[in-house]
């Protein structure tokens, strides 16, 4: 198995070095993206405008050689506009299927938030059970399917909440940031005196994964150990959740499935046949913080769901 490890890390490796040839640092956000891909998960991405986002999920679409697919999310959008509908074909005198932008691979959902709530539902479907129902007909969408999603922290005005039952779909939130200022330098020096405002293009980059590959470290994944200790571990932090004051609603059973699958892609990306409480810690934040509902009084007192979840966890004994 030491040999698998060597691969899948020289897989890792090889994947944040293509990306990075279009997308400058971002690094730590890239390679939660992999995460979910590789976990069939789906991810919803949080930042500000120009900081990547759409630039970011192309690319890794085209390093892992994935068929790609975007919904601008708007507020006149349908549900019939995402999933598809069936039109009369007056040739035949039959109703054929118009198949939706959902039938790709790797589907980008952009401002997702923009879109009000029966057009999000569509996506509940898909996202959990890989597939869409049009017209009382089960269409599926294979085992490749994932969803990234995108939505603005900042802009509110002509936007709808996520529900929880959506963002419990959602295996990570990545919030992704600024740049730091010598990445900053890195995006201004790859701007040409000719290059107008285009952003360099993830056409340039080269499939680097098959379908065969990444089956195969799904399949090596499977076999890394979580010892009791640790399943335990998450079991008291997600029980943990849901005793503090400063939480509403704290994290359901999905929640600890979702953090226990993240932890293990996270030990295996690291080299590691092996859960770790450190693994955990590393992606409590990403699984977790989207699916808490704070107590009014703890966002009056302006904490975040990341400052809660931290106070959350002190309190909860690490296995040794």
């Amino acid at each position: 198995m030491e040999e698998q490890l060597q691969q899948i890390d020289a897989m890792r490796k090889a994947v944040l070095a293509e990306v990075g040839r279009v997308v400058v640092g971002q690094e730590e956000a890239v390679e939660a993206l992999f995460i979910a891909h590789l976990a069939q998960g789906h991810a919803l991405l949080e930042g500000v405008p120009g900081t990547a986002k759409t630039l970011m999920v192309r690319s890794l679409s085209a390093v892992l050689g994935l068929q790609f697919g975007r919904i601008q999310f708007t507020p006149d959008l349908m549900p019939s506009d995402i999933v598809g509908t069936h039109v009369f074909d007056l040739q035949s005198g039959k109703f054929r299927l118009t198949r939706g932008p959902i039938f790709t691979e790797l589907l980008l959902a952009d401002e997702i938030n923009r879109a009000p709530a029966k057009a999000q539902s569509a996506l509940l479907e898909a996202m959990q059970e890989r597939q869409v129902s049009i017209d009382g007909e089960r269409h599926p969408l294979g085992d490749l399917f994932t969803v990234f999603a995108t939505q603005n922290p900042v802009e509110h005005e002509g936007t709808y909440a996520l529900p929880e039952a959506q963002l419990d779909r959602f295996l990570l939130k990545v919030t992704v940031d600024y740049p730091s200022a010598e990445e900053e330098d890195q995006v201004l020096a790859r701007v040409g005196a000719d290059a107008g405002t285009s952003e360099l293009s993830p056409a340039q980059l080269r499939p680097l994964l098959s379908k065969q590959h990444i089956a195969g470290a799904r399949s090596l994944a499977a076999r890394v150990a979580v010892d009791d200790k640790v399943r335990g571990y998450v079991r008291d932090l997600m029980r943990a959740t849901r005793a503090t004051p400063m939480i509403s609603l704290g994290a359901g059973p999905r929640a600890g499935v979702h953090l226990i699958v993240a932890s293990r892609w996270c030990a295996l990306l690291a080299g590691r046949a092996f859960v770790t409480p450190d693994d955990v810690q590393r992606m409590l934040h990403s699984v977790i913080c989207h699916r808490l509902v704070l107590a009014p009084e703890t966002e009056l007192d302006g904490v975040g769901a990341g400052e809660v979840i931290d106070r959350v966890a002190a309190g909860v004994a690490v296995p040794r």
